[in-house]
């Protein structure tokens, strides 16, 4: 087993049931996005990126990514 293999294992065995949870939910994900179809965006997609991305402000978040991660508890 590589040393990094270990060192996970090691960390989730003495983490609580809570964050082994979000571990696995993470790996998970990993595997999901690794293996997810990528698909070309239609054009409003892409007019929308475009808005957001030139700060327009119709196109902003309405919650501050501090918030955000307070209201997801990380």
């Amino acid at each position: 087993m590589s040393n990094v293999k270990e060192r996970i294992i090691g960390a989730v065995t003495i983490m609580n049931e809570k964050d082994a949870q979000k571990v696995w939910e993470l790996i998970q994900g990993t595997f999901i996005l690794n293996n997810a179809e990528e698909v070309e965006p239609d054009p409003d997609e892409l007019e929308i990126l475009k808005a957001y991305e030139s700060g327009d402000p119709e196109y902003q978040p309405a919650i501050s990514q501090a918030d955000l991660m307070k209201e997801l508890g990380i």
